[in-house]
C-alpha cells in the first residue's frame, strides 16, 4: 500500500512538474513573454476585436496554421507581405521562395521589420519571429534556406496581409 501511494505521488509530483514546465515553455508563454513596449498596443479584448479567431491565435498566442492551408503559399505576384495585426511591412516579394514546407517562406525581411526570440516550446530550441510593430507572432526562423542569407523564414500566412505591387 505504501509502494502504490509513493508511487502515485510521485507520478503525480512529476505530472505537475511537466505542466508547470509546459506552461513556461509552452507557445502561449512565449507570446506573453514577447509582450514588451512595441509602438502598436492593444489590449487583448482590443485584439480579438481587431483579428480574426485564427489572426488571433497565430499573432497573440504563437499558434500556427496547417501547413498548406494559406493561399499566400501559392502567392507569385510582386508586393509586400505585411502584418495582419498592424499592417507594417515585413517582407518584399523579391525574397519568397517555395519552400516546400506548406507555409510562407522568405529568405530575408524588409530592415527593422521583425524581431526574434528563443522558442523552446515542444521540446526544442527554435527562434520565433515576431512583429517589430506589433510584437504579433509571425512564425519561424532556421538556417536551411538559399543563398544570399541562407535562412528560412517560415511564416504563418494568417499572419500576414498581401498588397500587390502597381503595375
Amino acid at each position: 500500500m505504501k509502494t502504490t501511494r509513493r508511487l502515485f505521488l510521485a507520478a503525480g509530483g512529476g505530472a505537475a512538474l511537466a505542466g508547470m514546465l509546459g506552461v513556461l515553455a509552452s507557445p502561449r508563454g512565449q507570446a506573453r513573454a514577447a509582450e514588451e513596449a512595441f509602438s502598436v498596443m492593444h489590449s487583448d479584448a482590443e485584439w480579438r476585436a481587431l483579428l480574426t479567431p485564427a489572426q488571433y491565435a497565430v499573432l497573440r498566442q504563437a499558434d500556427t496554421e496547417r501547413p498548406f492551408s494559406s493561399p499566400l503559399d501559392h502567392e507569385h505576384r510582386h508586393g509586400t507581405y505585411a502584418c495582419a495585426g498592424c499592417g507594417q511591412a515585413l517582407f518584399s516579394s523579391n525574397t519568397k521562395f517555395d519552400s516546400g514546407t506548406g507555409w510562407p517562406s522568405f529568405w530575408q525581411p524588409l530592415p527593422h521589420a521583425v524581431g526574434t526570440t528563443r522558442d523552446r516550446s515542444f521540446g526544442m530550441v527554435r527562434t520565433a519571429v515576431h512583429c517589430g510593430r506589433c510584437g504579433g507572432h509571425l512564425g519561424h526562423v532556421f538556417d536551411d534556406g538559399p543563398k544570399p542569407t541562407g535562412l528560412r523564414y517560415c511564416m504563418n500566412g494568417v499572419a500576414l496581409a498581401f498588397t500587390a505591387a502597381a503595375s
